[in-house]
């Protein structure tokens, strides 16, 4: 090993608590899962940190439904659940015998708790807006939840999957304004597979076997414990991969060939709702045209971005949604640079001298703002595909802060810039985020605004049965690409190493631990 690596190495170490001798103190059957930054809190009403809502959902607590392989909502805290005729009102009916850590039985009371105080405006959770409908919910008595809806419903609100169950015992006291500083964050009592152990900040969360998780929920996990370690740098993480310090870790790009000849590593690339986008100023000429708009995103060559700039781990995007996703719709090709030329042609943007397009004399000059210190490829290539066009772009690099603000801005001064969109596991309703002003996604940066899309996206969730529910998404997506307020560059796909003889690991649009409970170590 390298001197950088064995510097690495102790870094890893000193992260997961280290001995006298230095050694890593690990009990047997413990799985170290590295992330790139702390946990942020562990009360799941009120965080926000990708990862650690991952385990919550899947190691600390339970929710009400989860997602099955086809990220179809399936039974888990709650059993059954059925609506009344008007479908305004949702009754389910909740496992009898779960405990919390604590060994306070967990009800409807806590599942109703959870849902009223995310959707407080006081709390400032992040599945506020998720949770608009909700008019109330309601214990009817320990195992029947009822919810009402301020308007009927066509199918399970998915974020049932994706918020867990809050103890009530322990948190209806705390001020719904206090609840994301109530020390409950730091130090959790759940009720899911694995119990919280310890916190130490800034390094590692660890959590153990929960021996008593019950069996008709899945039963105890294989694992003994686990510990989630902040590891930030890339080659610390690869060197902790090779030393075996690290049982999973995400790698980048490029480390992935050289570790997938690691006979003690397998590398696992997955789908995930993350997306990058060139988004489009609409409220500003020329790019308040849709053939101006739509003749830039036919243009883009979006499979040489992801084989040039991402060494193939990502997925040339056609839409809004991945296609791993059962709510994916069938798209044209997403470049035709004949079309493009005939679009710009049709909207005045004529080739003048020097193959620089112009329109009534002025030529073609916009500036596309982007976050890096690097030599930002992806800009680059989009860069040279549109001046293929007679497009000149200018590349402009900003710290995030400013380039968020630029983004955010009520009057919007830019011209384009390239965002990266982060969807969680909120899948279905992956495209409504980009509409949502609130969550700040690309159509709220790019100030579009359509009748069209709005009642799309009402009949979308007003939608009762699977067929109909896709049907209305599929003319969502298509509308977008139509309109064009941003070109879908490409679906990144998570790249992770994973340490051979760990077995039962599951990554895919859910995320990287729906299938922690049954991780397995073997010899």
């Amino acid at each position: 090993m390298s001197r950088h690596a064995r510097r690495a190495s102790t870094v890893v170490a000193f992260a997961l608590g280290a001995t006298s001798c230095g050694a890593p103190a690990r009990a047997p059957g413990t799985v170290v899962f590295a992330s790139g930054s702390d946990l942020e809190s562990a009360n799941p009403i009120v965080t926000l940190h990708p990862l650690a809502r991952q385990v919550q959902r899947y190691a600390l607590f339970v929710t009400l439904a989860r997602y099955d392989s086809a990220l179809r909502p399936a039974p888990y805290l709650a059993r059954r659940w059925e609506w009344d005729a008007t479908r305004t009102t949702l009754t389910l009916t909740l496992y009898d015998g779960l405990r919390w850590h604590d060994g306070a039985p967990t009800d409807a009371r806590d599942a109703a708790f959870t849902i009223e105080a995310a959707r407080d405006p006081a709390t400032g959770s992040p599945y506020r807006a998720r949770l608009a409908d909700v008019v109330a919910a309601r214990a009817l008595d320990a195992r029947t939840l009822a919810i009402t809806f301020a308007a009927p419903q066509g199918a399970l609100p998915n974020v049932l999957c994706e918020l867990p169950i809050a103890p009530a015992h322990l948190l209806a006291s705390v001020p719904h304004a206090e609840l994301r500083r109530a020390a409950f964050g730091e130090r959790p009592v759940g009720n899911g597979p694995f119990r919280f152990v310890e916190r130490v900040a800034g390094q590692r969360w660890t959590f153990e076997r929960n021996a008593t998780f019950p069996d008709s929920l899945g039963g105890p996990p294989a694992l003994r414990r686990l510990v989630v370690a902040v590891v930030d740098e890339p080659t610390t993480k690869f060197a902790g991969l090779v030393s075996g310090e690290l049982q999973v870790a995400g790698i980048s790009p490029a480390t992935a060939a050289l570790a997938s000849r690691d006979p003690s590593l397998r590398v696992l690339s997955y789908p995930t709702a993350f997306s990058t986008l060139l988004v489009f100023n609409s409220t500003r000429p020329p790019f308040s045209d849709v053939r101006v708009r739509r003749a830039i995103s036919l243009s883009i060559d979006r499979a040489r971005i992801v084989r040039a700039a991402l060494a193939g781990f990502a997925t040339p995007a056609r839409g809004p949604v991945p296609d791993a996703s059962p709510l994916a719709a069938a798209l044209p090709a997403p470049r035709d640079t004949a079309a493009a030329d005939s679009l710009l042609d049709a909207a005045g943007w004529t080739r003048a001298a020097g193959g620089v397009r112009a329109r009534a004399g002025r030529p073609f000059d916009a500036e596309l703002l982007t976050v890096g210190t690097g030599d930002n490829a992806i800009e680059q290539l989009i860069q040279a595909d549109l001046g293929a066009r007679g497009l000149p772009i200018h590349v402009r690099r900003l710290e995030l802060g400013a380039f968020l603000a630029a983004a955010r801005a009520e009057r919007k001064s830019f011209d384009l810039l390239v965002s990266g969109v982060p969807g969680d596991a909120e899948l279905s309703q992956l495209p409504a985020m980009f509409a949502t002003a609130e969550r700040g996604g690309p159509l709220d940066y790019s100030a579009y605004h359509s009748a069209a899309l709005d009642a799309l996206f009402a009949r979308a969730h007003a939608a009762i049965t699977d067929s109909s529910r896709v049907a209305a998404w599929s003319d969502v997506q298509r509308l977008l690409v139509r309109e064009s307020p941003a070109a879908w560059l490409y679906h990144s796909r998570g790249v992770q190493g994973v340490s051979a003889n760990l077995r039962g690991v599951v990554m895919d649009l859910r995320g990287e631990m729906p299938s922690v409970a049954r991780w397995t170590l073997v010899p």
